[in-house]
């Protein structure tokens, strides 16, 4: 069974202004389905039965790559939403006050990550079992190859922005965090 590319949680334009349906149209259908496509060519029949997941955990080289990159734009796509980002509330948001101190802790933190994260990559903020932490991975790295839950994450991919913002990576990060985030995601994660 072929791995397939999950749709969208959103129109294409729904997150506009901060993220463009020409980002989207490049960045989810044109990377993400490239990983899509080498994930099966590297898989054929060999991942029967297996989850993403399984796949991801049990690979190294093209064929992690490939299948944790699907995995983590599928993810990623649903830390966003049209509307979203902002302060969190209720579980989210002790979790965070709990880990950071604050939220605006959290966020100078968040955006560091991302902000610092050398080349392509990706900042998460994580579960690692003992409290939240922000976590920054190169290229296709995953937080789940590192014994962590995945709760929230950026891409840092310069595909990711910029048609929208050139080389200002921290504005995209801001967008993100003011106007993006989908902190009922996050809490389902946590859940």
């Amino acid at each position: 069974m072929a791995f397939e590319l999950p749709p969208l949680p959103y129109a294409m334009d729904a997150l506009a202004p901060y993220l463009s349906s020409e980002t989207l149209e490049y960045h989810y259908g044109k990377h993400h389905q490239t990983y899509v496509n080498a994930l099966n060519k590297f898989t054929d029949d060999n991942a029967a039965g297996q989850t993403l997941e399984e796949v991801i955990l049990g690979s190294s080289g093209g064929l992690f790559n490939s299948s944790a990159q699907v995995w983590n734009h599928t993810f990623y796509w649903n830390c966003m939403k049209p509307g979203g980002g902002g302060i969190p509330e209720g579980a989210v948001a002790d979790a965070v006050n709990s880990a950071f101190g604050s939220y605006d802790s959290f966020r100078e933190k968040f955006a560091a990550a991302a902000a610092t994260q050398f080349g392509s990559g990706w900042a998460w903020l994580v579960d690692a079992g003992s409290g939240l932490e922000i976590m920054a991975t190169s290229n296709a790295d995953t937080p789940m190859k590192h014994n962590a839950k995945a709760l929230l994450t950026i891409d840092v991919w310069e595909h990711a922005y910029y048609i929208d913002y050139r080389n200002v990576r921290p504005d995209y990060i801001g967008s993100f965090l003011d106007s993006l985030v989908n902190w009922d995601f996050v809490a389902a994660n946590l859940g």
